[in-house]
């Protein structure tokens, strides 16, 4: 079974690049053309924030004209710090549970063997992520719910400190909240963010935590001075290809996706050193 997990979209109203200089809208195309032609395809599409750049209706109209290229699968989403809640709930309404709850974007949906539970980790007005009482409690009684299931949980906001103080100041404030009932429950196969604009992968106990780089195609400079600025470099979109057996367990495989040459065969050398020779010891 395999899951495709993508982040950070930022699509533009047309004939505008993000930050100025970023063709975001054909970046995120690849993207979805990419997964689209995947085989085998993906059993499900999990978005984890920043559809849109501003929030702007123009732009989730452009965003829904992108999504609906036959997608092959469900597609599940949450909001990011450049989208707005109301607009979001409005645009994409017609997505499995983006209405589901009242207040926040926050659902369940079952995916092959998996419990998907997909978090609002937004703060309007804030670049950080928050999980609030209300959305832990939902959370908790979705880890209930699930108990006996394995999960995948997908917020915007990773958990992690990085040592990038850019990326460090706006991630989730409620980690340990979240790490703590990830590990209580114990059947939480790995977590699911963006935000970040990087590959980030860590542990938690039995957890993988697992940031995907932009799919729009700007990523951020890595650095670990305190005082630096942050800045981007144009670089290919990424997914996360999610493969789950039942005797190998699930493994994540990120595919970068990008203007770039090959496919180009493997050619052997006779001189390279791994190749068995015909006579030789085993």
């Amino acid at each position: 079974m395999l899951i495709a997990h993508i982040s950070d979209l930022h699509v533009r109203p047309v004939g505008r690049p993000a930050n100025r200089v970023v063709e975001t809208n054909m970046m995120a195309e690849r993207v979805l053309r990419r997964v689209a032609t995947l085989d085998p395809a993906p059993e499900a599409i999990v978005i984890t924030g920043d559809l849109v750049d501003c929030g702007r209706d123009d732009e989730y109209e452009e965003l829904n004209r992108l999504l609906d290229r036959k997608l092959p699968c469900p597609v599940y989403v949450v909001p990011g710090n450049h989208d707005r809640r109301e607009a979001f709930r409005a645009a994409l309404g017609h997505l499995p549970g983006v209405t589901a709850d009242p207040d926040f974007v926050q659902y369940s949906a079952d995916i092959g063997p998996f419990r998907l539970i997909m978090l609002d980790s937004v703060v309007p007005g804030a670049g950080h992520g928050e999980l609030c009482p209300q959305r832990l409690a939902f959370l908790d009684a979705a880890l209930e719910a699930a108990a006996g299931r394995k999960v995948l949980i997908g917020l915007h906001h990773p958990p992690v400190i990085t040592g990038v103080a850019a990326m460090d100041s706006i991630m989730l404030r409620s980690s340990e909240a979240l790490l703590a009932r990830a590990a209580a429950h114990g059947n939480v196969a790995a977590i699911l963010s963006g935000h970040h604009h990087r590959a980030i992968h860590a542990a938690h106990g039995g957890t993988m935590l697992l940031s995907v780089p932009a799919a729009a195609g700007h990523q951020s400079e890595i650095t670990f001075d305190p005082k630096a600025r942050a800045y981007f470099h144009l670089e290919p979109g990424g997914i996360f290809l999610l493969r789950w057996t039942e005797p190998e367990g699930l493994t994540a495989m990120l595919d970068s996706v990008g203007d770039l040459p090959g496919p180009y065969p493997f050619v052997v050398e006779p001189e390279y050193p791994g190749m068995r020779r015909a006579g030789a010891a085993s």
